[in-house]
């Protein structure tokens, strides 16, 4: 009898969940998770402003940091969740002890939101990070029967290996939980051709691949919209100045007309989030070997500015390494964009560096779609699957090594700016980029995502 009545009580038990689950269950909603800051992930804001676009209600969960774009602040489809930070305790604590008190930590910070809220039918996941939002997502669609979406980016355990060996004990488990849960996805995207034939041949995860486009702000603009913003970012930034206040050091106003200055600087452009996959000595190194050419004299080679833009963990490192150079024709600044000011910066660049190199060799970099988006051309850093996006000499460089890029950075910029050799290139990169820019998010995003989501 006692018996009987234990099974009574977890049948109406379960049955009251259900009921509860059934009765905040919203079918058009979506939840986005990304575990890491929301203002720093654009392929997961792009997601959540394409649903909204769509009529769908978007519960958007990851951590605060930077501001995420002002269409998502402002869209009334789209309710942000921040999660609570984890609590410093590195120096109260062992390293491993450190990380399992972490991962305790967002699993269930990360649980109580997802029951909190309003309950979606269908949960998107960035992946990386996987633990534990693979296993805490998939047990959550479980209860709450909803579709659980991975969105692949990258492998969470190729990124760990970067900084501990490939046999170390945490990188096996990584990898386990990533295989395990990762096959209990509904649907899954990726952002290779390549990635793809890896999930299904290693892991017989079946994949669309889902190209990153950029989003409508990053796009060319005309001259007189470069003038404009480089005399705001000249009120902010005194590299910008220049010899008048009607002009800055790439530009001037006569009159009614705008003209790029006859004698200016060349102007370079990188982003970063300053991690292990990012190698900024390949960059330094070139520039080196661009600065002692100019140094010998009658080289031909314009005076270099180099922005670099980001924020991450090996910035104080590289910044030393900067502030120890005493260089005369290159000049490098560090320096932090709003999101609408970025896009405008880089179509007043006159060339882009890529050196993300890709823990697994199956991703691509986003910011090279940014400046493809722009109109800008690239030099970027060589890895297996990088043709899927950048074709060497045709719509951009492909480089291997610090020679090969301070010998681009020195043809780019001999004679500059009046190099007819370099003009016909730089047009020809650019016709393949205006191809390129026909075929923006939402657009492919709504080609290749939504039907997924009906």
């Amino acid at each position: 009898m006692i018996f009987f009545i234990f099974l009574c009580g977890i049948f109406l038990t379960l049955l009251t969940f259900k009921l509860w689950i059934y009765c905040r269950k919203e079918m058009k909603n979506v939840c986005i998770i990304v575990l890491g800051d929301l203002g720093r992930s654009p392929r997961m804001q792009y997601h959540a402003l394409s649903f909204a676009n769509e009529g769908f209600d978007v519960d958007f969960i990851g951590y605060a940091g930077s501001s995420p774009l002002n269409e998502i602040l402002n869209n009334s489809h789209i309710k942000i969740h921040y999660l609570p930070h984890y609590p410093a305790l590195e120096n109260s604590l062992p390293t491993v002890l450190n990380y399992i008190a972490k991962v305790l930590w967002q699993s269930v910070t990360l649980l109580f939101m997802l029951f909190s809220k309003r309950i979606s039918n269908y949960i998107l996941i960035q992946n990386p990070p996987a633990i534990p939002t693979i296993p805490i997502c998939w047990l959550f669609s479980i209860l709450s029967e909803s579709k659980l979406f991975i969105d692949w980016h990258n492998y969470a355990h190729s990124l760990m290996a970067l900084s501990l060996k490939k046999d170390h004990t945490v990188v096996k488990i990584a990898k386990f939980i990533e295989t395990y849960f990762g096959r209990k996805a509904c649907y899954n995207f990726c952002v290779t051709q390549a990635m793809k034939e890896d999930l299904e041949k290693q892991w017989g995860i079946k994949a669309h691949v889902l190209y990153d486009r950029s989003e409508n702000s990053f796009k060319p603009i005309s001259l007189k919209e470069k003038h404009e913003f480089l005399i705001k970012l000249s009120k902010k930034y005194d590299v910008f100045v220049g010899k008048n206040t009607h002009a800055t050091i790439f530009t001037q106003n006569l009159g009614d007309k705008v003209d790029l200055l006859p004698e200016r600087p060349g102007f370079i452009i990188s982003s970063t989030s300053w991690t292990e996959d990012e190698d900024f000595s390949i960059l330094i190194t070139a520039l080196q070997e661009y600065e002692n050419t100019c140094q010998e004299g009658n080289s031909g080679l314009a005076n270099l500015l180099c922005l670099i833009t980001g924020k991450g963990p090996l910035k104080d490192f590289y910044t030393a390494i900067i502030k120890s150079k005493n260089w005369n024709y290159v000049k490098i600044i560090m320096l932090w964009l709003e999101n609408d000011e970025y896009p405008k910066l880089l179509a007043c660049a006159d060339l882009g560096i890529c050196l993300h190199t890709s823990s697994s060799g199956l991703d691509l970099p986003m910011k090279v779609v940014d400046m493809f988006g722009c109109g800008l051309p690239v030099c970027a850093y060589h890895f297996p699957c990088l043709s899927e996006l950048v074709k060497h000499d045709k719509n951009s460089y492909v480089f291997s090594d610090e020679q090969e890029l301070a010998q681009q950075l020195k043809s780019w910029f001999y004679l500059f700016p009046v190099n007819e050799s370099i003009a016909k290139t730089r047009k020809k990169f650019q016709n393949e980029l205006f191809k390129f820019q026909e075929l923006r998010w939402h657009d492919n995003w709504r080609q290749n995502v939504l039907n997924c989501f009906k």
